[in-house]
C-alpha cells in the first residue's frame, strides 16, 4: 500500500525511490509489525484475561505448569494482526506469492482460532475434532499447492531442490501438489506440537523465518541467483517483506511469552505461523532445507509419532512424556533451560541451513 504511495510520491521528490529497495521495506516492515505488537499487546493481554480466556494446565505433565493455568491464551491473534498490517503496508500489492502466503497464514489461522474458541470459551475439552482441523488443513493446503502448481513459470519453480549440492534436482511435475500439501500442513502441525514451553516455539520460529527471508531474496534476484547456483524464481524476493513481517511480530510477540510467560499464543499463532514458514519454503523450493533447519519442530513431531507408536504396539513408551520439550522437564531439567538450550540448537541448525547458498 505504502510502496504504490511513495511511488506517486517519487514523481514530486526522488528521495521516496528509496522505498522501491526490498532491503528497505524489509526493514521497515520488521519494525511496523514490533511496534504494533508492543502497542496492541497489553491491551489484547488485558482483554483475554478480562474475559477469563486462560490456558487449562493438564495434571498428568510437569507439576511446574501448574502454575500456568489461566494464563491468558489465544495471543496469537496479535501475531497475525501485526503481520497483516506491516506486509500489506511494505509489500507490493500486485505480487501473487505475497497474496498466496499471507492467505494461508490467515487459513490456518482461522483454524486455530476455532480450536481455541472451542476449548476456551465454549470450555469443549475436544476443541474442534481432529478430522475437522485435518480436512481444513488440507483443503487449504491443497489450494495453495494448486496455485502454486499452477502458476509456475518454468520447470524449476516445481522441482525439488537437493541442499549442498550443484545442480541437482527432481523434477516433481504433478506430485509437486501432494508435496507442497505435506510440507505445509506438517510444518503447521510440527510448529503446533512445539508450542508446549514459554517462548520455546517463537523464536525458532523468527529465526527460521529469517533465513527464508534471506532465501526469498537471493532468489528472487537475478545476479545473486546466478552467483550462488539456485533457480531463479521472479517474484518470490517480494516474500521478504512477508518473512521481515513474521520477525517483527514474533520478537513482538516474545516480548510477553517469554519466561514466565504473560500470553500464550494458543493455535491460532501456531498452527498459522507453521503454515506460513512451510508455504514460503515450498515457494521458494527450498522444503529440504527447511527440514534442517526446522530441526527442533522435526524432532518434536517424530517424539510424538515414535511415543504414539510404542504405546500402541508394545505398550511401552519410548520418553516420559511426549513432545520431547517434557521429557527433559520430566528428567529435571527447569524450563528456561530446555527453552534456551533448543534457541541454541536452532541458531545451529539455521546456520547450517543458510550454508547451503554457497556449499554446493
Amino acid at each position: 500500500m505504502l510502496l504504490w504511495l511513495t511511488e506517486w510520491l517519487a514523481h514530486y521528490h526522488s528521495a521516496f525511490h528509496v522505498f522501491q529497495y526490498l532491503t528497505l521495506r524489509a526493514i521497515l516492515g520488521t519494525l511496523t509489525a514490533l511496534v504494533i505488537s508492543f502497542l496492541a499487546g497489553p491491551a489484547m493481554i488485558r482483554r483475554l484475561s478480562f474475559h477469563q480466556i486462560g490456558q487449562t494446565v493438564r495434571d498428568d505433565g510437569p507439576q511446574s505448569h501448574l502454575a500456568k493455568s489461566g494464563t491468558p491464551t489465544m495471543g496469537g491473534a496479535l501475531i497475525l494482526v501485526a503481520i497483516t498490517l506491516a506486509t500489506v503496508l511494505w509489500s507490493d500489492l500486485g505480487n501473487r506469492y505475497m497474496w498466496i502466503a499471507l492467505a494461508v497464514t490467515l487459513a490456518f489461522g482461522a483454524i486455530g482460532l476455532v480450536d481455541d474458541y472451542r476449548k476456551l470459551v465454549l470450555r469443549d475439552p475436544t476443541g474442534l475434532p481432529a478430522r475437522w482441523k485435518y480436512f481444513w488443513q488440507s483443503l487449504v493446503g491443497l489450494a495453495a499447492a494448486g496455485m502454486l502448481y499452477a502458476g509456475a513459470q518454468d520447470p524449476a519453480g516445481t522441482a525439488l531442490l537437493i541442499p549442498y549440492l550443484k545442480d541437482v534436482s527432481i523434477p516433481l511435475g504433478l506430485a509437486f501438489i501432494p508435496f507442497a500439501y505435506l510440507v505445509i500442513v506438517g510444518a503447521s502441525n510440527a510448529v503446533n506440537l512445539t508450542d508446549g514451553l514459554d517462548g520455546l516455539a517463537i523464536l525458532p520460529t523468527v529465526m527460521v523465518a529469517g533465513a527464508l527471508g534471506i532465501f526469498a531474496y537471493v532468489s528472487g534476484h537475478a545476479a545473486f541467483s546466478e552467483y550462488l547456483k539456485i533457480p531463479y524464481l521472479p517474484g518470490v524476493g517480494e516474500l521478504v517483506v512477508f518473512c521481515a513481517a513474521m520477525v517483527g511480530a514474533g520478537l513482538g510477540f516474545l516480548w510477553f511469552n517469554t519466561y514466565p510467560a504473560q500470553v500464550f499464543m494458543g493455535d491460532v499463532g501456531a498452527l498459522a505461523l507453521g503454515a506460513a514458514l512451510g508455504t514460503v519454503a515450498v515457494m521458494v523450493r527450498q522444503e529440504l532445507v527447511l527440514l534442517v533447519m526446522g530441526g527442533v519442530f522435526v524432532v518434536e513431531t517424530l517424539s510424538v509419532i515414535l511415543q504414539v507408536a510404542s504405546f500402541k504396539l508394545t505398550g511401552r513408551r519410548i520418553f516420559h512424556m511426549a513432545p520431547l520439550h517434557h521429557h527433559f522437564e520430566l528428567k529435571g531439567w527447569p524450563e528456561p533451560r530446555v527453552i534456551v538450550r533448543f534457541w541454541i540448537i536452532t541458531v545451529i541448525l539455521v546456520l547450517i541451513g543458510l550454508a547451503s547458498l554457497k556449499i554446493r
